[in-house]
């Protein structure tokens, strides 16, 4: 399983942005650049998950600290 290094203000951006993406997509069938919002299924998918690989990669994490 994957550390959680998504805090919670950005997981809900995340969530936020690739919905909007996604229903964006659905809503403009016509449209010539549509196919580029199902770029939305990565926000998403990590929001749901709460862990970004990049910032695996990069040792970032946006979660509050435990104190012990």
């Amino acid at each position: 399983m994957l550390k959680k290094n998504v805090g919670s203000v950005e997981r809900i951006l995340r969530l936020a942005v690739g919905i909007a993406a996604l229903v964006a997509f659905f809503m403009l069938p016509e449209a010539s650049y549509r196919y580029w919002l199902l770029i939305g299924i990565v926000p998403l998918a990590t929001g749901l998950m709460s862990s970004c690989p990049l910032y695996t990669i990069f040792g970032i994490s946006t979660c509050k600290m435990k104190s012990e």
